[in-house]
């Protein structure tokens, strides 16, 4: 049993120790946070270091490579205006993931046809037969087309995605449509079956980190990690926290306190 004063300093000095721990974690946590954006600093200059080294490439040197050189300067229109496009995804992340997916299948899609000719022209026993051979039927085998309606053509979505989120496909396409061009006109450029082939991996390599890259730096509100150390003293805090009743009427009375 205590008496009313005896109540009154326990409670000033639970207060004093709750401001205490509060301190306390309040520090840890700052601690925490700032080796969290340390981390993450690092990790983007990691990032970027990985994507120097998977182009071959450095802005004072040129490459040994044609192609490398050609996918060097074409990276630098190329990467800004994807950066612009995936970083305004951010209601949810599946925007980005569509993008993303949007924008590596419209870029196989964009050189397939140059990658199909150029394989077509290696072919050096293809042989061509340019005698004309066409049967004779005479003039009743023509068949008048004039008239005949034409067959409607159906539009077909080359782009999209089946099944992927729909804002992230449409932010894609658009950017695509600014990227498109350079990309096709830069691989034409190469007749070396070398530099086509390192242009286009390296290509896809350097988009895939880049995309990387933007989504680290996206990530500003981490998780925050806890210990059980933490978890137990905030309890802790809560619990010396919490208020207690002192008896209205003043006097001798005593109260039973547990502690």
């Amino acid at each position: 049993m205590i008496d009313r004063q005896e109540f009154a300093d326990e409670l000033a000095l639970r207060e004093c120790i709750r401001k205490v721990v509060k301190i306390v974690l309040e520090k840890r946590e700052r601690e925490q946070e700032e080796q969290l954006l340390e981390e993450q600093k690092l990790r983007n200059i990691i990032r970027k270091l990985i994507v120097t080294e998977a182009s071959g490439v450095s802005d004072e040197t040129p490459h040994e490579s044609t192609g490398i050189n050609v996918l060097r300067n074409l990276l630098k229109v190329v990467i800004p205006q994807l950066e612009i496009g995936f970083k305004q995804l951010t209601t949810d992340p599946e925007q980005r993931v569509s993008f993303r997916a949007h924008i590596l299948k419209a870029i196989k899609n964009t050189l397939a046809p140059s990658q199909a000719v150029a394989a077509i022209n290696e072919q050096d026993d293809i042989e061509i037969n340019i005698e004309d051979d066409t049967p004779d039927l005479g003039d009743e085998a023509f068949i008048d087309i004039e008239d005949a309606p034409p067959e409607p053509e159906e539009e077909e979505d080359e782009f999209g995605i089946p099944g992927e989120e729909s804002t992230g496909r449409n932010v894609a396409a658009r950017v695509f449509k600014k990227i498109q061009p350079g990309i096709q006109d830069e691989y034409d450029v190469l007749g070396n079956d070398q530099d086509r082939e390192e242009f286009y991996d390296y290509l896809l390599t350097n988009v895939k980190l880049y995309f990387d890259t933007f989504e680290d730096d996206l990530a500003d509100q981490l998780e925050e990690p806890t210990t059980p150390e933490y978890e137990e003293a905030s309890a802790e805090a809560d619990e010396l926290g919490g208020e207690e009743e002192i008896p209205g009427e003043p006097g001798e009375e005593e109260i039973e306190l547990e502690l």
